[in-house]
């Protein structure tokens, strides 16, 4: 703002007033005939969101919506929305909200694994403590090279090797009540357990291209947020305006 300001030597109320008389681009009219639908949501600090649909085919935004957070019914009514206009989805590439999957049985979903490395990161800590929680995280590190095949054996093989210490308990001598040991190295295996079947869809659906990761997005949400970050002093719906017309 006040580059502007200096710039056309002229006060910010001036600048603002302009800003907000500014007619958003209109979106280019393109015919969709079948899409590759990248959806996630990224926020501007603590007051809203903002949803996007990304086509990864024609690199096309197909819906740009504020949120105050995230959530399964959003993201089915966004989905619907497109499905109406007549679009075919062919495919999601998604982050792995829980629940997500089942939303859209009829449509191939592959799970981002940048996010599912992440959510490994997240229970067993960028150092983990003990060899058998390296050994998984490595494990996971290995999933961008790995086939589905190779991948799971590997971490049928990692269980078998450590059922045991997976299961060992601890007692409470006052209550008499147990409890598992390794509490955060269960939920990160139990987390690439549950999410297998879709972390390699594009394995059964090769004719579709489908990316692997949300990767594609979140490097636009990166330069989208960069931009922004010229403009530190600009309102929330001018900010939802920039983000749009970044989108259009």
């Amino acid at each position: 703002m006040q580059e502007l300001v200096q710039r056309f030597s002229c006060s910010r109320k001036t600048i603002a007033r302009y800003l907000k008389q500014a007619q958003l681009r209109e979106p280019e009219q393109r015919h969709f005939s079948s899409v590759n639908i990248i959806m996630d949501t990224t926020y501007f600090g603590r007051k809203f969101g903002v949803m996007v649909l990304y086509d990864s085919i024609s690199r096309q935004a197909l819906s740009v919506s504020e949120v105050k957070s995230e959530s399964n019914a959003l993201y089915r009514q966004a989905i619907r929305e497109l499905q109406e206009k007549g679009i075919h989805i062919q495919s999601i590439i998604c982050d792995g909200r829980r629940g997500l999957t089942s939303l859209f049985p009829d449509i191939p979903i592959q799970l981002c694994q940048f996010h599912q490395v992440k959510t490994i990161n997240r229970y067993l800590t960028r150092k983990p403590q003990t060899a058998v929680a390296v050994d998984l995280k490595q494990l996971a590190l290995s999933l961008k090279n790995s086939s589905k095949a190779a991948f799971e054996e590997h971490l049928n093989n990692w269980h078998k090797q450590h059922k045991d210490f997976l299961n060992e308990r601890s007692s409470n001598p006052e209550t008499g009540k147990s409890h598992y040991r390794h509490k955060r190295l269960r939920s990160a295996y139990n987390s690439l357990r549950r999410n297998l079947h879709w972390l390699f869809t594009f394995e059964d659906y090769p004719e579709l291209n489908l990316p692997k990761t949300t990767n594609l997005l979140e490097g636009k949400f990166g330069d989208l947020k960069r931009l922004l970050a010229c403009h530190c002093g600009m309102g929330k719906d001018n900010k939802v305006k920039f983000i749009k017309d970044y989108f259009a």
